[in-house]
């Protein structure tokens, strides 16, 4: 198992891609990986946007950096939600200042983008609908599956779950 002894945050909030966050869930803990699924409230249920339920085992706020790993943000609808809270800003800006590797796929680049952690010139991908913010963020955005450049992990849509999981995993092996 690739990522045993490995601590990984989920972030959650109504209206995530089903698939995003479910395969990804999986496959990280088919890797051995301890994930932990954030929200706003501890074991508060919240619904995909197929209505695939998930619950939360903490709350951002009750969590800081040195507590993971690592860091996933699944896309869907729920990122325009997250980026919202100063909570979920700071704790990714701060998983982000520890060097620590963060997914972003779809539709999380945004947030991404709120918590300031896009660096200008990088490399981003994700759904097209969040492609004029990232190129708004000084970024630059890539039609690719996935990749990784430096710490983030970026994937671009739900059919890119795959690519998604292995760059994520062996990105989160090496660190």
């Amino acid at each position: 198992m690739k990522l045993a002894n490995k601590k990984i945050a989920v972030l959650l909030e109504e209206g995530f891609e089903d698939l995003e966050f479910w395969v990804t869930v999986m496959r990280l803990r088919e890797e051995g990986a301890e994930v932990t699924i954030l929200g706003l409230k501890a074991g508060k249920t919240v619904h995909g946007k197929v209505a695939l339920p998930a619950t939360s085992d903490k709350a951002y706020a009750d969590v800081k950096p040195d507590d993971f790993d690592g860091l996933v943000v699944p896309g869907g609808w729920a990122p325009d939600k997250m980026r919202r809270y100063d909570e979920v800003k700071d704790f990714v800006r701060g998983m982000y200042e520890q060097g620590k590797i963060i997914g972003l796929i779809c539709h999380a680049g945004l947030v991404g983008i709120s918590a300031g952690i896009i660096p200008q010139g990088s490399r981003t991908t994700g759904s097209l609908g969040i492609k004029d913010d990232l190129v708004n963020a000084g970024a630059v955005f890539v039609d690719e599956p996935a990749f990784r450049d430096g710490q983030l992990v970026w994937g671009r849509v739900v059919a890119d779950i795959p690519d998604f999981c292995r760059e994520l995993v062996k990105a989160l092996a090496t660190e």
